[in-house]
């Protein structure tokens, strides 16, 4: 197939980042009606081909540490111009980044309780490989990390603890397993956020299981931050240790889980250090 000109490459980008700008702001759009407009502007190109485009723009995006469109799961294999031409648009739209830091510092956070315990588990996503953010730091015109911003927001973490600590309770107690329910404790608001853990639980057989709760807003990809010391604790424990990912929080909130060490069970990349002299 014909590559994609710099001026489709354009058009595609500023149609991503009109659909992008709707969804942080909670407002209700057409992916297929966007596709339907933007058909007729490119050099015949199918909608497959086009959707394929959005999927490598949400890929770019979470390599530079930024939200996306959740419904285009990311495909990090993308041509050199595009990530460029993605760049330029932050160059030349600021207002895009007010809108990454309303949607990450948003407090008024609210979950439908109607949803079932019974349909929130799913399977944990592939693992890919990305490319390391750091290279991007010299060309990303936004400098924070609104990923990891998100991560930060103690409204949305505390909200996910707490639902990961009534599904544990739920699960246990649909198990037969009552006494191990009233068992249960949520660690990082009892004795704060540097034992390492979020919530002690139990497996059925009455072992301990350590829970690391991490919640997004965003998909079932987006990466997510770890210090050291959680980073230890998971290899000293790993036997006992449990990444609980929360996404989709609020809107069609799902979570699946890992067990392992954080060493084994994501690709991880140091974005920060510590030195000594």
């Amino acid at each position: 197939m014909e590559s994609w000109a710099e001026i489709e490459v354009e058009l595609i980008i500023a149609d991503y980042f009109q659909m992008l700008s709707k969804e942080l702001a909670s407002i209700q759009y057409s992916k297929a009606a966007y596709r339907k407009n933007l058909l007729p502007l490119l050099r015949k190109r199918s909608q497959g081909s086009i959707e394929f485009k959005h999927q490598n723009i949400s890929a770019i995006l979470i390599n530079l540490g930024l939200p996306y469109i959740k419904g285009y799961l990311p495909r990090f294999n993308y041509q050199k111009l595009l990530e460029e031409k993605v760049i330029d648009y932050l160059k030349n739209n600021y207002s895009i980044e007010n809108e990454f830091r309303n949607f990450t510092d948003k407090v008024d956070i609210k979950l439908n309780e109607e949803f079932s315990f019974d349909k929130i588990l799913v399977n944990p996503p592939n693992q890919n490989i990305i490319q390391d953010p750091m290279a991007y730091y010299g060309k990303n015109p936004i400098k924070i990390n609104y990923l990891e911003r998100e991560q930060m927001n103690s409204k949305l973490g505390l909200l996910g603890e707490k639902l990961v600590l009534k599904y544990e309770k739920w699960n246990l107690i649909r198990n037969g397993k009552e006494n191990l329910a009233d068992q249960v404790k949520w660690i990082s608001n009892e004795e704060g956020d540097g034992v390492g853990f979020d919530i002690l639980s139990k497996n059925l057989n009455g072992t301990d299981k350590y829970i690391e709760v991490k919640t997004t807003r965003l998909g079932k990809e987006t990466p997510f931050f770890f210090s050291r010391n959680e980073l230890l604790f998971s290899i000293n424990n790993s036997k006992s240790y449990n990444l609980v990912r929360l996404f989709n929080f609020e809107s069609n909130t799902k979570m699946f889980v890992k067990s392992g060490g954080l060493d084994t069970i994501c690709y991880s990349v140091p974005i920060s250090f510590k030195g000594y002299f």
